[in-house]
């Protein structure tokens, strides 16, 4: 009954783990979940604001698929005085969430058999998004001896004359590097010179740390932007995922062929929800931002120095944005604590679950068989039980490092 497409098809692992560490909890479990990808802290009031005043002044039918004529323009003046990224309304569309965003794009920039660069590793996603649009993903790994980043030569070594597109993820998940501006610019010479067009998924762009800076690539240039389509959104940055709310800038025909997409799919998004995203916009809430800032700063160097401290655990690259950290587990590689071998990330995200309530996100489907990814979302006294548990699991270990060592 099923097309091949999507028989083959699998589920989202991030969202599966996720659900299943809540539902532990729900079952009343002291599970401590560091799967998710959404911060911990409330929607900005303004925007909770805008969200029932946009329900109690009846703002509650159908938007222009594109979204609301506000709101695409305070996007565009956004992405000009936060990203130095000029550009109009008629080039931001409106979607559910950033993730139907990416999805539009690549239904809109692919015929079938066309290829797209992608790093690994990648967000479980991007693989399977490039395919149901008929494209091919084109994998290339990178690893501690790049900074776990794309470079130039490589990526133009992979060039056939069926790629279309080179797909970039700074701040990355889910390693949370930070490209910067120098690379970012060589990257882009790269697919200007190949006819390439740039998705640049920037979901993460306001939360970068340790002086580290965000640069937009569509604030490149102008010929650059031109070829770029910038998806970004609210989840992250105003603690907005339940809202479904996201955005993409492009040049007008790109624009219009994914709002096309989006008119006969799913319409436009949410009334209430893009009314909410306006009003936050308008406020700017500068100083809450800052300090959220500030909190998952906190977190990640929690986790950093509690990393460095268990044995046969290694962080992969120090995360500079995003709120992920992204662990080599092969360390910790042996017979096991309870007579299951552990051979993979997987089998020690299983045994960590079962055996300490601890929940992490194996980095197969990240193309990173060997390592985990930690989400630092959760708040300090959580992240350090956390780490006080999974070092007990590595003691536990026949033969483990942890099992001598102090903490």
């Amino acid at each position: 009954m099923l097309s091949r497409r999507a028989a083959q098809l699998p589920p989202s692992s991030t969202a599966a783990l996720d659900a299943r560490a809540k539902q532990l909890a729900e079952d009343g479990v002291d599970v401590i979940n560091l799967t998710g990808g959404e911060v911990d802290f409330p929607t900005p009031r303004e925007a909770c604001e805008g969200g029932t005043e946009a329900i109690d002044r009846g703002f509650t039918r159908y938007t222009a698929v594109a979204g609301i004529a506000s709101l695409r323009q305070a996007v565009a003046a956004r992405l000009a005085r936060m990203w130095n990224a000029p550009c109009t309304a008629q080039e931001i569309i409106i979607t559910n969430g950033a993730k139907q965003a990416l999805a539009n794009a690549f239904a809109t920039l692919l015929d079938p058999g066309d290829e797209v660069i992608i790093q690994a590793p990648y967000w479980v996603s991007f693989p399977h998004m490039i395919t149901l649009a008929g494209g091919t993903p084109v994998v290339i790994p990178t690893g501690a001896d790049t900074g776990f980043k794309l470079t130039p030569r490589a990526v133009a070594e992979r060039i056939t004359p069926r790629t279309k597109a080179l797909l970039i993820n700074s701040p990355s998940n889910p390693t949370g590097v930070v490209y910067t501006r120098a690379q970012l610019a060589a990257l882009a010479d790269v697919a200007l010179g190949a006819d390439l067009t740039i998705v640049s998924d920037e979901i993460y762009g306001d939360l970068v740390y340790d002086g580290a800076e965000f640069t937009g690539v569509a604030s490149l240039g102008r010929a650059i932007r031109e070829r770029t389509v910038t998806v970004g959104g609210w989840s992250k940055t105003f603690a907005m995922t339940g809202w479904r709310v996201g955005f993409a800038a492009a040049p007008p025909p790109v624009i219009a062929a994914m709002a096309a997409l989006q008119g006969h799919t799913t319409s436009a998004a949410s009334s209430i929800s893009q009314h909410a995203a306006l009003a936050v916009l308008r406020a700017e809430p500068t100083a809450e931002l800052r300090q959220r800032g500030i909190a998952l700063d906190e977190r990640r160097r929690i986790l950093r120095d509690g990393l460095a401290a268990l044995p046969g655990l290694r962080l992969a690259v120090e995360p500079q944005g995003a709120f992920f950290a992204f662990v080599d587990v092969s360390g910790a590689y042996g017979p096991g604590a309870h007579g299951q071998a552990i051979d993979s990330a997987a089998t020690f995200a299983e045994q960590l679950l079962r055996t300490t309530q601890v929940a992490v996100v194996p980095g197969a489907d990240f193309g990173a068989p060997h390592h985990i990814r930690i989400s630092y979302v959760a708040g300090p006294e959580t992240l350090r039980e956390a780490l006080k548990r999974i070092h007990d699991f590595l003691a536990a270990i026949p033969g483990s490092r942890a099992t001598t060592a102090g903490r």
